[in-house]
Formats: C-alpha cells, sequence, structure tokens
C-alpha cells in the first residue's frame, strides 16, 4: 500500500534492463535481510531456552540486517513511491505547477542520495580497520548498506525523472541548481560559518517548507540535517552517515520489520478477517452497530500486527463491503476507523511503542502493560460517539448470528486471539525480548496462513514478504533520518532552551502537559508520528521527569498525541489511509472526523490529568514502582 496518497513517479516496471536487475538486486538483498534475521532471533530464543547455548553473535547480524533494511530497503520504498510523503497543499495547484513540483521533489532526493552517498565512503573507510567481537566482521559492512543504498536511490531518482514532463524537469532542474549554487557561494564568499540558532532555524525551515511541497519525510529530514553541518562547517557533513548508520545500531529496532511483517501476514492470510468477523458477530447490534465493531477490532488487531497502516488495512478491507451493504456513510466510516486506529498507537505492540522504548530508558515490558487501559479509555469514548451520532438514524441492524454460527465463528477465532496471548506471556514471563516475540509472531502467522488456514502459498508468500520488506524499510530510513535530526536539534542545545522555558513557567506541570501534547498533535501530523517521538522524545522526557511527572505516564501522553496528529486532516497521512482503504471522499471525511477529533483530544485529557489509568496495570504486575 502506497504511504503518499499520490504516486508521481508510479509502480511501472520500465523496459530497461539494467533498471530491472537492480530491483532484482535490492529486492533480493533485503528479503534475504529479514527472513534471515527471523531465523537467527528465533534460533537464539530456542537455544537459549532448550539448550542453554544463545547465539551471541545474533546482535552483530541484527546491525547487518537494521543496515541493509533501513538503506538498500529504503531505495526499494523510493523505487515503489512508498515513502511517507504529504501532497495536500501541491494538489491544490494548477497541473503545471504540480508537476514541476513532483519533479523538484525528484531532484531533491537525488540530491541528498549523491551527497550523503559520497560523504558516507570516508565512513566505510575509516571503519574498515574495526572489527566485531564474535565473528571479526569488519566494521565498515555495517556503514556499507548506507552507501549503496544511497547510490541506488540517486539512479532510481534519474530514472523517475526521465519519465515526467520535460518541461517540468528542466524548469525544477534549473531552480534546484540555482539555490544550489546560491546557497554554497554565499558560504563560500559571505558567511563561511552560522552559529547554530540561525542554523538550526534554517534546518526547521527547510523541513516544513519541503514536507508542505511534497518531499518524502526521511528526505526532508536528511537535507535539514546536511543544511545544518554544511552552515556550521563542511567537514561536518561525515556526521550524517555517521548518526543515520548509528541510529540503527539497536537490537529493539528489529521488533519493527518484525511486526509489519506479521501485520501484513495477518491481512493477506486471513487471519485478520476471522477476527473481525466474529467480533461482529458479537456486537454488530448495537446502536452504531458495524462502526462499534470497526473501533473493537482495531483494538484487537491493533494488539498483533503493531503497524497502524497494517491496523488500517486489516479492518478496513474487511469492514468495507459490510458497511456498505449496511447502508453505512463512507465518510463516516472512514473517521471512525482513522480515530480508531489514532487509539491503536498505544495499543501494544506498536511500532510507536517500541520507537520509544529504544530511544529512552523506559522498559518496554512496563510500556506494553500501561497502553492498555489508556487505549481501552480512547475506545470508549470513540464508542460513546459513534452511539451518540447514531441515534434517530433509520438502519437495518446487524444480521442476527445463530448460537451455532457464533460458536463456529469463535472456533476459527481462537487461534488468531492466542497471538496477542502468547506474545504478552512471552514478553511478561521472561521467555524473550519483545523484539523475539516479534519474529515468533511472523513465524506463528506464517502456519495460520500457509498450513492451518491454506489462503497464502509460497507464490503470495513471496509478495508478502517483498511488500512489507518495502514498508518496513521505509519505516526504518525515516527512523535513521530523524535520528540524524534529532542530534542536530541536541548540538543545537535545544533541549536546554527547552527545559529553561520551562523551568520559568509558573503552574509548570500542567501548562508543561498542554503544551507538549499541543506539539506533538502537531509535529506527528507533519512528520508522520514516528520521527516525531524519535527527535521530540528524548528533549521532552527528561523534562517531563524533572517537574514531577512520572515518565512511563508521559511516555503513553506522548504516544497517544502523536498517534492523533498521525490521523490529523488536512496533513495526517494514516487518515488518507483509511479514506483510500474504505474509499470515502476526502472532503466529507474530513468534516466528520473533526468531532471524533474532539473526542481524541478529550480521551487524552482524560487519560494525562487521571494517571491511574497508566499506571495500575504496570504497578499490579511489578514494572512500575
Amino acid at each position: 500500500m502506497a504511504m503518499n496518497g499520490h504516486v508521481h513517479g508510479g509502480n511501472a516496471r520500465t523496459a530497461i534492463p539494467a533498471i530491472r536487475i537492480l530491483d532484482r538486486v535490492v529486492d533480493t538483498l533485503v528479503g534475504i535481510a529479514l527472513f534471515g534475521e527471523m531465523i537467527v532471533v528465533i534460533g537464539n530464543v530456542l537455544g537459549r531456552a532448550l539448550f542453554d547455548m544463545p547465539l551471541l553473535w545474533a546482535n552483530e547480524i541484527a546491525g547487518l540486517s537494521l543496515a541493509t533494511i533501513a538503506f538498500i530497503g529504503g531505495a526499494v520504498a523510493y523505487r515503489r513511491d512508498q515513502h511517507i510523503s504529504v501532497r495536500t497543499i501541491i494538489e491544490m495547484f494548477p497541473k503545471g505547477l504540480h508537476a514541476a513540483l513532483c519533479a523538484s521533489s525528484d531532484w531533491l532526493v537525488l540530491l541528498v542520495a549523491l551527497v550523503s552517498g559520497i560523504e558516507s565512503i570516508p565512513l566505510v573507510q575509516a571503519r574498515w580497520g574495526e572489527l566485531t567481537p564474535l565473528l571479526q566482521l569488519r566494521g565498515a559492512w555495517l556503514a556499507l548498506p548506507l552507501t549503496l543504498g544511497m547510490f541506488a536511490m540517486a539512479i532510481y531518482a534519474l530514472e523517475r525523472l526521465s519519465r515526467q514532463p520535460v518541461r517540468a524537469v528542466a524548469i525544477s532542474g534549473i531552480c534546484i541548481a540555482i539555490l544550489t549554487a546560491a546557497a554554497i557561494a554565499v558560504h563560500l564568499l559571505w558567511v563561511p560559518s552560522l552559529d547554530t540558532g540561525p542554523a538550526v532555524t534554517a534546518a526547521l525551515i527547510v523541513v516544513l517548507a519541503t514536507v508542505l511541497l511534497g518531499l518524502p519525510v526521511g528526505f526532508a529530514l536528511v537535507l535539514a540535517t546536511l543544511i545544518f553541518l554544511y552552515a556550521q562547517n563542511s567537514a561536518y557533513l561525515v556526521a550524517l552517515p555517521q548518526n543515520m548508520v548509528d541510529g540503527m545500531s539497536g537490537f529493539v529496532l528489529l521488533a519493527l520489520p518484525f511486526f509489519i511483517l506479521a501485520g501484513f501476514v495477518m491481512e493477506g492470510g486471513g487471519i485478520s478477517r476471522r477476527l473481525v468477523v466474529f467480533i461482529a458477530a458479537l456486537v454488530g447490534r448495537l446502536r452504531g452497530g458495524l462502526l462499534q465493531v470497526v473501533v473493537l477490532s482495531t483494538y484487537v488487531v491493533s494488539g498483533i500486527s503493531g503497524s497502524k497502516a497494517a491496523d488500517v488495512a486489516a479492518v478496513g478491507l474487511v469492514m468495507r463491503n459490510m458497511l456498505d451493504e449496511e447502508g453505512y456513510e463512507r465518510g463516516e466510516a472512514a473517521a471512525v476507523l482513522a480515530a480508531s486506529a489514532a487509539m491503536g498507537e498505544c495499543v501494544p505492540p506498536s511500532l510507536a511503542m517500541l520507537v520509544l522504548g529504544s530511544v529512552t530508558s523506559l522498559s518496554m515490558s512496563a510500556l506494553f502493560a500501561a497502553g492498555l487501559l489508556p487505549a481501552a479509555v480512547i475506545a470508549v469514548c470513540v464508542m460513546a460517539l459513534v452511539f451518540f451520532r447514531s441515534r434517530g438514524k433509520v438502519r437495518q441492524p446487524g444480521r442476527r448470528v445463530s448460537p451455532a454460527a457464533l460458536v463456529r465463528l469463535g472456533w476459527q477465532a481462537i487461534l488468531p486471539f492466542s497471538m496477542p496471548v502468547l506474545l504478552f506471556y512471552g514478553i511478561f514471563s521472561g521467555f524473550a525480548t519483545p523484539t523475539e516475540v516479534s519474529a515468533f509472531a511472523v513465524a506463528y502467522g506464517f502456519i495460520l496462513a500457509c498450513f492451518v488456514y491454506r489462503e497464502v502459498n509460497f507464490e503470495v508468500l513471496g509478495r508478502i514478504v517483498v511488500d512489507a520488506s518495502s514498508v518496513a524499510a521505509m519505516v526504518l530510513f525515516t527512523l535513521a533520518a530523524a535520528q540524524s535530526f534529532s542530534w542536530v536539534l541536541s548540538a543545537a542545545q535545544l533541549p536546554h532552551a527547552l527545559a529553561t522555558l520551562v523551568s520559568n513557567m509558573s503552574g509548570s506541570i500542567t501548562i508543561f502537559l498542554l503544551g507538549s501534547m499541543a506539539a506533538l498533535i502537531i509535529l506527528g501530523s507533519l512528520l508522520e508520528g514516528l520521527p516525531a517521538i524519535l527527535i521530540l522524545a528524548p528533549l521532552l522526557l527528561p523534562i517531563a521527569t524533572d517537574i514531577g511527572i512520572n515518565d512511563l505516564h508521559f511516555g503513553i501522553l506522548m504516544l497517544i498525541a502523536m498517534g492523533i496528529g498521525a490521523f490529523l486532516p488536512p496533513l495526517g497521512v494514516g487518515f488518507y489511509i483509511a479514506c483510500t482503504v474504505v474509499r470515502a471522499p476526502m472532503d466529507d471525511s474530513t468534516r466528520r472526523m473533526m468531532s471524533y477529533v474532539v473526542v481524541l483530544v478529550i480521551g487524552l485529557l482524560l487519560v494525562a490529568f487521571v494517571p491511574w489509568f497508566t499506571l495500575s496495570v504496570p504497578r499490579l504486575l511489578g514494572l512500575a514502582p
């Protein structure tokens, strides 16, 4: 599923043999990295549990796999136009200007890829003499995927430009060249070095402007980082590839591609469908009917797939025909689906939770436990609004399901329902880490889809792995870019400035909570959420704890606020995914979504000022003081 709502480069394969060969090579490398690492992780757990012989070198392989998926896979995602971008504004422009802006995006990707690729070469050379402790792999192997991926992106950018209108490509190329030459001239002749304040201001403006004009979020963050470093000193540019590579070194990040793959397997293997159909049989006759089913189904499915795109697709694709048959307005269905998916960001094991745990000191198990009740609070708020808005509407009640049929549907849903139970048991019992459990979730999904339900053959399985790898690569590349930009903000001493600002506030806890939640909603809408968490969490969480807010409680609030932003029209990419899945008109869906945004914010405030919702379950399980 394309993540940007508009495909200007297209997915059609070119007839150029060299490009087809490159496609096969990068697809194969990423698939091997993802599938091979899953086998290594499962082997590590089984070896440790059954034979007391863990694979100590698993972390070293994990670093290489993550770098391959993120950077070489990032080129795959760009080739398929799956990088997240906001095209709401440029869609409003006349056709000629729209085409020029689309071409400008590809020119900027070409520029970013070439500069980043060239600057990564010294990093590869510098790490050639480094060796990993166990496998004695050269450190250069961990940096090489970035170099290869960036040059592959440059090739794909040129290929995409070759398929666009010549006039648009020429005009946009000339404009980009003039701006680049002017920036270099100013730097060389008049302003050799900027202070950190003006430099970071310029970087922030670049992020905002380029994202709003359609440049994918990950590339906008890399471009802004390059501008900041160049404005300081051109010799500092090597810090970009270094931070991007180092940002992919966390073993916990492997859970991201694994849970994404699990979500794709659930959707393609009929696992999600069985869950949703059973829930529809249980509660479909309530007021609000199938819309209530959407909320409950998203809560359950979110606990397995981890990915909001997978949540939206898994529930929306199953429900849309049922909603049409029962006469539900598509705009209302899209709004409920988007609001439910926003809630799903704090249902474990969401990708946002995994990112938050990877960049802070928060326990992943505690985060998983802490998210259950707040998500339920948000779900109840959304269901209450559905109940209220359904009053007085004449609609045929949902079909009555016989006890025998209900038992049959429940029997079919037992195995899918067991997935979250096994996930939580594996984590809370200490049998495996969240990353290791995510690998077992994929394997369990494969078994159900291929051998139990028999809805996936080897050909379909190959497509599922390729599609999931591409989405996982997009997420990891964006996170690597956000890691580099987060380093820029730290270098500019932004955390210190924020701490000073908060310390000067009166009634700081309430003001800080409201201000940080508003910032996360806005940035979550602009940057798709995950980069917002990666950039802001290390800045805001220490301040929150210093002024007396429980760090676990604040972490869950960040997840909810980020989720609201990711599905907030007109910029939230998740909202457009929901509209696309249920085939709803954008204007009607946006109007209806506003009521649900109000309810989501009310639910956020309720959780914010009643910490019991967040802390009761972790304390019950002994995971929080």
